[in-house]
């Protein structure tokens, strides 16, 4: 395309996902980015992503076993609010029934890592 001088074409709009409160102190990445699980039920990985529809846009947030690669727990909303991460959290945990899991997400200003005992 770059040869030929095309282009692709986008109609939307960049959307800024998260808006961090500077007043907050982030956590500490447990992971220092090694996503690889020896057994299942032992790494939670979480991402929210912007999906532009007809009737308006939501929120997808999205649950993985980073063993399995399989998404465990998802959720979805008009808003980005704790809210519905917690949503996604909560059926990973209900489904998978992990004894103690980290969960790591990442947003674009900061990294997050916790343990759920």
């Amino acid at each position: 395309m770059r040869a030929s001088g095309l282009r692709g074409a986008s109609k939307r709009k960049y959307v800024t996902m998260t808006i961090r409160d500077k007043r907050q102190r982030s956590t500490a990445d447990l992971l220092d980015q090694n996503f690889y699980a020896d057994a299942p039920n032992v790494l939670l990985v979480a991402d929210i992503t912007f999906v532009p529809t007809w009737t308006g846009s939501i929120y997808l947030e999205v649950v993985l076993d980073a063993f399995s690669r399989r998404i465990v727990g998802w959720a979805i909303g008009h808003e980005q609010k704790a809210e519905l991460v917690l949503q996604a959290l909560n059926i990973a945990v209900t489904q998978r029934k992990p004894r103690d899991v980290i969960h790591h997400s990442d947003s674009h200003m900061m990294v997050t890592s916790s343990r759920v005992v």
